[in-house]
């Protein structure tokens, strides 16, 4: 809490009045400025992954002026505790996993093919954690066990690389351990005082951070360390001013969403919660495949989308498109 204090203080400094205007409920107007800037009476937008939270407000403050919206690999701004968060996240990002482990089972040119596959990842995990695991961006450091869940696991599930994850865990697998060596994580995401001015995630005490943490490891027994655990930590003592609540944007022109199933980042929930906030204006279309990002997913999508945005020709309720082979 005190380093997070000094961090704040040391940002506010370097960044002057920004700093304390960065919730995505202002950022909400300045999209509005540029709309009217450019002579457009009303909005037409796509937002995706965290985007989607400004295209929902927006609708939310100025239903009437919506055209088109695409929320892409959608954020739930709704989900009320730290707890259901954390959950939430956990349980995504093992399903990409377990999608990643079945592409590999099934999949002869997969590097692990006929291994078993979260064992080579557990012993991964293990070395990492003894500080044995070379990097293998930076020769002669360390890789710690966080980003090499967050670095390289996850971040590959966003574009279902799974040729590409399975031989970089092949390769990390054959190298030889390192002598015992200390590991730093990388940065957090540049944009986290966004994140903390947006999302409201207390945590009373110790007691509770490591119950939290225990949740995720039972939630993603692969994944431990996973980043939300990491932005709630460095959000704690923040004040969000624009924190979570229920979406709601009466009398909104119809608003497309386009989520994956297995979306490692904004699990399919999320997006079917979000689609029922804005109710009769909520149309979901579904992407039967996985990754974070899904509208240039293959013909299908991409015509849905397209049309959409071009036409406003709205997919019929409970659309989906095919998943296209990686």
């Amino acid at each position: 809490m005190a380093y997070n204090r000094r961090l704040r203080a040391d940002s506010r400094a370097r960044t002057g009045p920004v700093f304390d205007h960065l919730d995505t409920a202002q950022t909400v107007r300045d999209l509005d400025a540029l709309r009217a800037a450019l002579g457009e009476r009303s909005l037409t937008f796509h937002g995706s992954s965290y985007g989607t939270l400004l295209g929902a407000q927006y609708a939310e403050t100025y239903p009437r002026r919506v055209r088109a919206i695409v929320l892409e690999s959608v954020m739930d701004h709704s989900v009320p505790t730290t707890r259901d968060f954390l959950r939430s996240g956990a349980a995504a990002a093992e399903d990409s996993f377990q999608e990643f482990v079945k592409w590999c089972d099934g999949t002869a040119d997969c590097a692990l093919h006929g291994r078993d596959v979260r064992a080579v990842w557990q012993g991964l995990l293990a070395r990492a954690g003894r500080g044995e695991l070379e990097d293998p961006t930076k020769p002669g450091t360390a890789l710690s066990s966080s980003d090499l869940i967050n670095k390289i696991a996850f971040r590959r599930s966003y574009k279902a690389d799974y040729a590409g994850l399975a031989r970089e865990i092949a390769g990390m697998d054959a190298s030889r351990p390192m002598p015992a060596s200390p590991t730093s994580t990388a940065p957090l995401p540049a944009a986290t005082p966004v994140f903390c001015s947006d999302w409201h995630l207390p945590v009373r005490d110790y007691q509770e951070y490591a119950s939290l943490v225990a949740m995720m490891h039972r939630t993603a027994p692969d994944l431990p360390h996973l980043l939300p655990i990491h932005m709630t930590a460095a959000c704690l003592g923040a004040p969000a001013t624009n924190p979570q609540h229920l979406l709601d944007a009466p009398g909104a022109a119809p608003i497309l969403l386009a989520n994956a199933l297995h979306d490692p980042a904004t699990g399919y929930p999320w997006a079917v919660s979000v689609a029922r906030q804005l109710g009769r204006s909520g149309v979901l279309l579904t992407y039967e495949g996985q990754g974070h990002g899904s509208v240039t997913s293959g013909p299908c999508m991409e015509e849905a989308v397209d049309g959409y945005l071009i036409d406003l020709t709205v997919p019929p309720r409970g659309a989906g498109c095919p998943a296209v082979p990686s």
